[in-house]
């Protein structure tokens, strides 16, 4: 059952409550609140599905081995955190009383804070309400966006500009230079290349919203292989090729797993934390240093330059962020894969 929300109530929340005003409301119009029996369980220990999940009404039990180890009830210090947040879920979590809670996508959030830490950047200018799926999820999901720097993310989506094409309109044609990515917004497409044997093209593929096309030729440096058709009316979103191998090509990120990370500050380097304070509270690991992104570029003439950093957010999205911001100030930095849940639970310190 969905009921309605209180706007006030969720941008009391950590880490909501460093949002601006905008890319709050904005958030608040994507969830929805969600009514709980008593005994129901709202995750289990081991869950990996990645939602923010915030009790807003009655007590939240979490659960390990059969008993009960904290009680959270709205409202309070702890009602004000996402609930035994962490994946895989460390604990289970099942309703005390009545309850009623919210989740909210753990990326899209994640997307939200870096772009609102980075510039003053609005999602107002990519999201479409007009739409039955949430545009920001649809680029979440996004298959070709997984191979560019997190960080890039941001510029991507405010220099992509809006086309629209009528049924049977070619967006690109078979040995055409390459000059623009795609991603599809509405409509569906038709992908076909014409051979000796086929001039009138063989049909390879339908591609439909979320869909992405054209990244070949722009790394490649080579002609298009293929023509794509609109099927229907369509709104595609397009980057030009200057600016896709622009952001492609910037320095790479040094990616290290937990082991390597742990390696690293053995030798001297420095765990970095580059999430907010209530997140840094709530769990570190051990020894970090913590300093929010959104404060990175005043602070980062304190950072020592003759030493190593290895920083790590929830997924690595502000961390890489913020190793592109000290790779400009020519400090030496490691981002940590997949972000503080790969770390062993021994090496990190709680709330």
């Amino acid at each position: 059952m969905s009921l309605e929300i209180d706007p006030n109530q969720i941008k009391s929340l950590s880490p909501i409550n460093s949002l601006n005003p905008e890319n709050a409301q904005e958030l608040i119009k994507k969830i929805s609140a969600t009514q709980i029996q008593p005994g129901h369980y709202i995750f289990k220990k081991g869950d990996q599905e990645k939602f923010h999940v915030y009790v807003l009404q009655g007590e939240i039990e979490l659960v390990q081995d059969k008993k009960v180890v904290k009680v959270i009830k709205a409202g309070s210090p702890d009602g004000l955190q996402p609930v035994a947040h962490g994946f895989p879920r460390p604990v289970s979590a099942r309703a005390k009383s009545a309850a009623v809670i919210t989740k909210i996508n753990s990326d899209m959030l994640d997307i939200m804070l870096t772009w609102d830490q980075t510039g003053s950047y609005s999602v107002e200018a990519v999201d479409e309400d007009d739409d039955e799926t949430d545009w920001m999820t649809r680029i979440l999901q996004t298959r070709a966006f997984h191979r560019i720097p997190p960080a890039n993310i941001q510029a991507m989506f405010m220099r992509m500009e809006s086309v629209s094409y009528k049924p049977g309109e070619k967006v690109i044609e078979q040995d055409a230079e390459g000059d623009y990515f795609y991603i599809i917004k509405e409509g569906r497409c038709l992908v076909t290349r014409s051979t000796p044997a086929n001039p009138n093209g063989v049909k390879l593929a339908t591609l439909s919203v979320g869909d992405s096309f054209g990244e070949e030729a722009l790394i490649s440096d080579s002609k298009r292989n293929a023509t794509i058709t609109m099927l229907t009316d369509g709104h595609l979103m397009r980057l030009n090729k200057e600016d896709f191998n622009s952001l492609l090509n910037e320095p790479l990120l040094n990616w290290v797993d937990y082991d390597e990370g742990k390696k690293l500050v053995a030798e001297g380097a420095v765990w970095f934390d580059v999430r907010l304070p209530t997140e840094h509270k709530a769990k570190h690991i051990k020894g970090s240093i913590n300093i929010p992104l959104i404060f990175l570029r005043m602070k980062a003439n304190s950072l020592d330059v003759d030493k190593k950093y290895v920083i790590y957010c929830d997924t690595g999205r502000r961390s890489s962020a913020a190793s592109f911001l000290l790779n400009e100030k020519d400090i030496e930095t490691y981002v940590l894969r997949d972000g503080v849940d790969t770390s062993e639970p021994a090496d990190l310190e709680t709330a």
